[in-house]
């Protein structure tokens, strides 16, 4: 019976990943001289953190990173997405590098390449050194060139090991969530920003702030190429806001196109187009951002592939006779979600991702830079973790990606988050992403039942 089992073929060469990021796992936060960064000051501020934890040990990773990497291997991953720490690297955010902090990347990279597993590090994974963030953070048209040059060192300084390089991590999730402040929760009566600083700024300041992080992604682009070695590539992990055409035929499918460009249009779409869509601006009217010609072709700074962050359908869509050419289609009320309440069931998302950015950018390579789901993990009696949500949502997630590389859409590789449960942001220790269960108490690491399923789909490049 097993030797009759249909599996669905990746691509040859295909990447299969686990994500981290620094802040969420590397703990050791006042160590080897790095400056304390936004997450650092957020974190340590009361009332922020739903469960009052930080980050200032999280798992150990910086001590532990070995011990991690023989997990990886273990479970069959050959390709690690991390982020590096910012004010690991430049403690006051410029000035003199801290030599400490790079080789602690260095030797991180060194233990990777000798376990077979092809690093892929992020730049920017929402750890902005608070030196820069007490001058106006992203607020700050001088953040982003500050960003080009930590990004064009580390570039100079890794490439001759490390040939991919992923600029940012979701614009939209930390200029938004970190400036606009989102709604989650109320705790005691005040109420909880999303992100790192927690800043609540009006319409058009929020606008610049993105638009000075697509700018820094675009500088940070040029100067990786500049100061890297011959080969070096890069692009940008966003989080794209998918439309999903509720039926599959031409009319929906184009109202569901015209939908993602817009839904993306301050983050992708500018990237990818070198400009703001004309619905964007005048949306935005006397709030839209302040920029130059020379700063959109800044901007597109043409990128070697693009990185999508894929959990959930953003809408689903249907085609319609008025403007803007589409109509959403809320979710149902009785539409099934996962452990996290944001978390929507829509593993077609895996194949509508990727295939808007093929359609609407031609981009020539694309990675799934995330992708994955918290659940109720718990150990059984008998020491293991049956996260059977888990495993379910990936396989159907998988199943929808394989069907868009089945057809030609050109994905490279994908980063399943998170490789063991970590700080889970405003949330602390209470949501659990990893396929690696960590007791943070002990610090014990225990693969759980998904990280068996990543194994066997990573060792036959396929899923079943």
């Amino acid at each position: 019976m097993a030797d009759q089992i249909h599996r669905r073929e990746f691509p040859e060469g295909f990447k299969w990943g686990v994500a981290t990021s620094a802040y969420q796992i590397e703990g050791a936060w006042d160590e080897d001289g790095k400056g304390q960064s936004i997450w650092d000051t957020y974190a340590h501020t009361p009332g922020k953190i739903r469960d009052g934890s930080t980050g200032d040990i999280a798992n150990d990773h910086y001590h532990r990173y070995k011990e991690d990497v023989a997990l990886m291997k273990e479970m069959g991953a050959n390709a690690y997405r991390f982020s590096i720490c910012w004010p690991r690297i430049f403690p006051e955010g410029t000035g003199t590098p801290n030599p400490k902090g790079l080789d602690f990347y260095n030797r991180l990279v060194g233990e990777l390449l000798a376990a077979g597993i092809e690093p892929f590090p992020t730049l920017y994974h929402w750890d902005l050194p608070q030196a820069l963030q007490d001058k106006g953070g992203w607020q700050n048209r001088d953040t982003p060139v500050a960003f080009a040059h930590y990004a064009g060192y580390v570039a100079e300084q890794l490439s001759d090991q490390v040939r991919h390089f992923f600029t940012t991590n979701e614009i939209q999730s930390f200029a938004d969530g970190g400036h606009r402040g989102v709604d989650t929760h109320v705790a005691g009566g005040e109420l909880h920003l999303e992100a790192a600083p927690g800043l609540r700024l009006p319409p058009g300041e929020l606008n610049q702030v993105r638009h000075h992080a697509v700018l820094g992604h675009g500088l940070a682009v040029h100067a990786i190429h500049a100061m890297g070695k011959p080969g070096t590539q890069c692009g940008p992990a966003e989080v794209i806001s998918i439309a999903v055409p509720l039926i599959e035929s031409d009319e929906h499918i184009k109202a569901a196109e015209v939908a993602t460009r817009e839904l993306n249009a301050p983050f992708l779409t500018v990237i990818l187009e070198g400009r703001y869509t004309d619905a964007y601006l005048e949306k935005a009217g006397k709030d839209a951002p302040r920029f130059t010609p020379e700063d959109l072709a800044t901007i597109s700074e043409p990128v070697d592939f693009v990185g999508i962050n894929v959990y959930k359908p953003n809408i689903y869509v249907l085609a319609s006779d008025t403007t803007p050419g589409y109509r959403a289609i809320p979710y149902s009320a009785s539409h099934p979600k996962m452990f996290s309440d944001w978390h929507m069931l829509g593993p077609e998302a895996l194949y509508w991702g990727p295939k808007m950015v093929q359609s609407l950018w031609g981009a020539p390579a694309i990675y799934i830079t995330e992708n994955g789901c918290a659940a109720a993990d718990e150990l059984a009696a008998d020491g293991n973790v049956y996260d059977t949500d888990r495993i379910m949502f990936l396989r159907n997630s998988l199943t929808q990606l394989q069907r868009a590389t089945a057809e030609g859409v050109p994905v490279k590789g994908y980063f399943l988050w998170s490789m063991m449960d970590n700080f889970e942001w405003m949330n602390g220790y209470g949501d659990r992403f990893g396929i690696v269960y960590v007791d943070f108490d002990t610090q014990q690491r225990i693969p759980k039942m998904s990280a068996s399923f990543f194994r066997e789909v990573s060792m036959h490049n396929a899923v079943a």
